[in-house]
């Protein structure tokens, strides 16, 4: 099996999109497959708050599982990897609606924003998996600022729902590799829009 990612430390911010937890735990062990070392931050609320998608234990486990690095949970843990150039890439998966406008607006105020203040303030690439039901509404905004910003790389995005939710963008993760790959040459992977089957 070949291992692109060999080496490359990747911390993985998961925004509270408590429904996505489980695909940010497939990415977070296919990562580790391609040979990176995945340091797991996360959004406070999936450790303390239990929705009909799993309990706080549950999830603790299941990303603890999926790989040796211990879970970074406050801002405080998070602040350290700047200075001391933790991570090559931080890579935010899920990237929900509500983090996406924090990051557009430059508002730290969680873990997962940490990572991505300590990681654009080295100059190093964040690459964002966006899922979100108003990312071509009211959120559009900050999704056009977003793209055009210095070392921020998307995983390619479609509209996963647009007869029923024709404002909803979600990222294809199982392009995370290829995109982590071309962000670290600082090239964003094209295209980036690519349609959903079945849509």
């Amino acid at each position: 099996m070949t291992q692109p990612l060999l080496g490359v430390r990747i911390g993985l911010a998961m925004a509270a999109s408590h429904c996505n937890l489980y695909r940010a735990v497939a990415t977070i062990r296919e990562l580790v497959g391609a040979g990176a070392e995945v340091t797991p931050i996360v959004s406070p609320s999936i450790l303390h708050v239990a929705t009909r998608f799993g309990t706080p234990d549950y999830w603790r486990e299941q990303i603890q599982s999926a790989t040796p690095h211990e879970i970074l949970t406050s801002i405080p843990e998070v602040e350290p990897s700047g200075p001391k150039h933790w991570f090559d890439v931080v890579a935010v998966v899920p990237c929900t609606g509500n983090t996406l406008a924090k990051i557009a607006n430059a508002i730290n105020d969680s873990p997962v924003t940490m990572a991505v203040k300590a990681q654009l303030r080295n100059g190093r690439p964040v690459v964002l998996g966006i899922t979100s039901n108003d990312l071509l509404g009211l959120n559009a905004t900050n999704l056009g600022r977003l793209l055009i910003a210095r070392n921020l790389y998307f995983i390619p995005f479609g509209q996963d729902d647009p007869q029923n939710k024709p404002r909803s963008l979600d990222a294809h993760l199982e392009l995370i590799v290829p995109t982590i790959e071309q962000a670290m040459k600082t090239q964003q992977i094209q295209p980036i829009l690519v349609p959903w089957q079945g849509s």
